[in-house]
C-alpha cells in the first residue's frame, strides 16, 4: 500500500536545499516537507549539546507534520545528533555522514582523500573515521586522509554569494594546501558547499572528483522507503512544503535562484525553540 505521507528534512539553513534537490531527483513522485533553521544558523560554530537541542527540536517539529521518515540535511547535525534522533523518532532517520564516506571510498584513485568542512564536522572526527571504517571495509589499504575547516563557505552560501570573486579568493585560500597535498577525491561535508560548487571545481581542477553527500544520501533515501514499501506509489502531483525560523522573503530570495521552478514559495514561519526538550 502506497504511503503518501511526506518526507521531512532539516537543516540550519538553506544548505539542506542540496540535498533536497538530489531527493526529488530520484524519488520525484515524493511529497516533502522542508525546515530550514535559519534564524539559529549556522550549527557549525555551536556546541554539541546546542547542537543536539535544536536537532531535537527541529525532529519534534517535523514529526508534528506527520512524515515518514527524517532526514539530517546537515553534515554537522549529523556528526553530532544522529544517534539521539535515531533513538528517539518515531520514524525512520537517514544522516549524511556515511553515505558521503562511501562516496569518497568509491571514487578515490589514489587514496588521498580531502575532506572539508565546519569546525564543528571536522572536529569531532566523526568523518574522518567514517571514511577509515568505509575504506577497512571495502578492503582498501593506505588512505591518506587531509581535513580543513572552510566556515566562511557556509556564510558565502547563505549570503547567495555562490560565484564572485570573494568566493573564488575565500576558496583559493581555504583549499590550496589540499590541492598542494595531492588530492583526487574532496568531500564537501556540508550541505551548504555544494552550492559553491562551481567555484570550489575551479580552484581544485578537473582531476578532483567533488563528492556531494547530498547526493549520496538521497540514495539511501531511495533504498529504503523502496525496500521498506514505503514509496508514495502513483499518488499524483506531490506537495513540497517549506517552513523557516527567520523571515520567509528573505529565505525565498536566497533559495529561489538555486531550486528553480518558482520554488521555494508559500514559505511558512516556524520556531522550534517553542519545544522542551531534555537532552
Amino acid at each position: 500500500m502506497a504511503d503518501t505521507r511526506p518526507i521531512g528534512v532539516f537543516d540550519s539553513g538553506i544548505g539542506g536545499l542540496t540535498v533536497l534537490r538530489e531527493i526529488w531527483k530520484v524519488l520525484p513522485g515524493e511529497s516533502t516537507i522542508y525546515f530550514g533553521d535559519n534564524s539559529r544558523a549556522p550549527y557549525g560554530n555551536k556546541s554539541r549539546s546546542t547542537i543536539i537541542r535544536y536537532s531535537l527540536q527541529n525532529m519534534k517539529f517535523l514529526e508534528s507534520k506527520d512524515v515518514k521518515m527524517i532526514v539530517i540535511a546537515c553534515n554537522t547535525a549529523s556528526a553530532y545528533a544522529y544517534d539521539t534522533l535515531k533513538d528517539r523518532a518515531g520514524v525512520p532517520v537517514v544522516e549524511v555522514v556515511t553515505p558521503g564516506a562511501e562516496a569518497a571510498i568509491r571514487a578515490t584513485k589514489n587514496g588521498r582523500i580531502g575532506i572539508i568542512g565546519t569546525k564543528a564536522t571536522i572536529s569531532t572526527g566523526v568523518y574522518k573515521k567514517a571514511v577509515e571504517d568505509c575504506a577497512e571495509k571495502h578492503g582498501i589499504k593506505n588512505i591518506e586522509i587531509y581535513q580543513k575547516t572552510c566556515p566562511l563557505f557556509v556564510s558565502l552560501a547563505e549570503e547567495g554569494w555562490w560565484d564572485n570573486e570573494i568566493a573564488r579568493l575565500t576558496a583559493k585560500e581555504y583549499l590550496t594546501p589540499l590541492k598542494e597535498a595531492g588530492i583526487d577525491t574532496l568531500v564537501m561535508a556540508c550541505t551548504h558547499y555544494p552550492l559553491l560548487a562551481k567555484v570550489i571545481g575551479e580552484i581544485m581542477g578537473d582531476v578532483i572528483t567533488l563528492v556531494n553527500t547530498g547526493e549520496a544520501a538521497a540514495a539511501v533515501v531511495k533504498n529504503m522507503l523502496t525496500e521498506g514499501g514505503n514509496t508514495s506509489g502513483d499518488a499524483g502531483t506531490p506537495k513540497r512544503e517549506f517552513f523557516t525560523s527567520d523571515e520567509p522573503e528573505m529565505f525565498e530570495s536566497v533559495a529561489t535562484p538555486f531550486l528553480g521552478e518558482g520554488l521555494p514559495s508559500g514559505t511558512g514561519h516556524f520556531t522550534t525553540d517553542r519545544y522542551e526538550v531534555e537532552i
